[in-house]
């Protein structure tokens, strides 16, 4: 029986369009799109950032020096989080409408940046029971480390929880660890899901 619902975040709850941001970085910088990846891949902090293993002011002036560009910390998280869409890709009414019959878990690979502006931008959100997000955990998925940090925040057994990532490389992860997990394709399709596992909707 399902106890604990588990939802990533990224294209699952919020979706997002990194080009929005590149737009922008390249209108700033001057450089192409694929220089701007290519350097920001070569610089190894996203990763470390996204782990919580450097401070986000630190991490806005080494890929400011990086690109060339000089925004404030304000402007460049601003920009840095302009990737997500208002629109949500589940509504609501699902989180509220399963709150409190089951424990309601996020479980994201996000960073302190992109989080503070999703949580303050995102109300749907306040519906969660705890957050289980790889800067705050030390570990990224599909790491084992983050899906045994989300079971103990369930407060149930591994088998008793249910995960959606868009993701396959994640959703397999969080079956290793004897979560119930399958890839999320649209919300009428996590619906049937949940419904077909006897979760009342």
């Amino acid at each position: 029986m399902i106890r604990a619902i588990i939802f990533d975040l990224g294209r699952v709850i919020v979706p997002f369009d990194f080009d929005r941001a590149y737009r922008r970085l390249t209108a700033l910088s001057g450089l192409s799109k694929e220089d701007i990846t290519g350097r920001i891949r070569e610089t190894g902090l996203v990763p470390l950032l996204e782990c919580g293993q450097i401070e986000p002011r630190e991490f806005v002036a080494r890929i400011s020096q990086c690109l060339g560009i000089h925004l404030s910390y304000e402007e460049f998280g601003e920009l840095w989080s302009s990737i997500f869409l208002p629109d949500t890709l589940i509504p609501e009414s699902l989180l509220a409408g399963l709150k409190g019959r089951y424990r309601l878990l996020l479980l994201s690979n996000t960073n302190a940046i992109h989080y503070e502006m999703i949580e303050a931008n995102y109300t749907l959100l306040r519906h969660f029971d705890d957050y289980v997000l790889s800067y705050r955990i030390g570990a990224m998925k599909p790491d084992p480390r983050i899906y045994q940090a989300a079971v103990a925040k369930s407060n149930c057994a591994p088998e008793e929880c249910f995960f959606t990532d868009d993701i396959p490389d994640y959703v397999a992860a969080a079956r290793r660890e004897g979560i119930d997990a399958v890839q999320f394709e649209s919300h009428a399709q996590i619906v049937g899901e949940l419904r077909a596992r006897g979760v009342a909707i």
